[in-house]
């Protein structure tokens, strides 16, 4: 049986350097012996932070890049978080993952970005990203993305276990958190990590909420509006049993077939 003790760093989202945000980071999960931390959306940079997203925007390889991968040796954790990403003269928002080695195994290009100033400063991504933990099967999504189920269940379909989503989610948008996400998890029999800011950055205030959903659209557990770190145990057969109580992906099938439906690729 495939498990892995994951966790969310829900961090403060107000007013914090690069340095003070990986610092928060290494303190939070030391001596957690955790298999995998998620952290927020632009965790890196902050998401309200106006021109700073491209001013602090670094390669996949950068020097944030680097200390997470020394951090990840350092305590045995894969660590995946939220950055502005540049790519010569196009920025992205990306979330990357580096294993508990240090070496990146995943680099996800945010693929829907939302009305507001997102628009100005990103372009989008345009493909699904996997990779895998300990025999778990793992997608990776970052907020905006996991609104759109056609996504999700692409990214399941392919074979995904566990959805991860770092997010930036304000308050004003709570439902998200506690209606859409869990829904996600519900309808294709996956675990869903959701890992938002807390507090105040300029002129948003963010709903916390961040929340680790089991197959059956259940929470594990969920975070309050505070910062913290959240945690618990993934067990790969537990999807299993969820997917084959509730068999969507074979009668979706049948009913692409009987309706004429054509089966779309993200």
């Amino acid at each position: 049986m495939s498990r892995i003790r994951a966790g969310i760093f829900q961090s403060d989202g107000a007013g914090l350097s690069p340095k003070q945000r990986f610092a928060g980071l290494a303190n939070a999960i030391a001596d957690q012996q955790l298999d995998l931390v998620v952290c927020p959306e632009l965790f890196m940079s902050g998401y309200n932070v106006g021109s700073d997203l491209h001013n602090l925007a670094e390669p996949a390889d950068g020097a944030f890049a680097r200390a997470v991968a020394d951090l990840a040796r350092q305590t045995g954790t894969a660590i995946c978080y939220g950055y502005p990403e540049r790519d010569d003269q196009t920025v992205y928002n990306s979330a990357l993952v580096v294993s508990c080695a240090g070496k990146p195994v995943a680099n996800h290009r945010k693929l829907a970005i939302p009305p507001g100033f997102e628009e100005d400063f990103f372009a989008p991504g345009n493909q699904l990203t996997h990779f895998e933990l300990g025999g778990v099967k793992c997608a990776l999504v970052i907020c905006y993305d996991v609104e759109f189920p056609e996504i999700v269940r692409a990214a399941c379909v392919a074979g995904a276990e566990v959805v991860i989503v770092p997010t930036a989610l304000g308050a004003q948008w709570d439902q998200v958190a506690h209606r859409v996400v869990p829904a996600r998890a519900f309808e294709n029999g996956c675990y869903a990590l959701y890992a938002n800011h807390a507090g105040i950055e300029g002129d948003i205030t963010y709903a916390g909420a961040s929340c680790i959903v089991g197959p059956d659209g259940r929470d594990v557990v969920r975070a309050g509006d505070g910062p913290q770190l959240i945690s618990a145990n993934l067990e790969a057969s537990r999807v299993a049993v969820a997917r084959q109580r509730l068999p969507y992906f074979a009668d979706l099938a049948t009913l692409q077939s009987r309706l004429g439906w054509k089966t779309g690729k993200l």
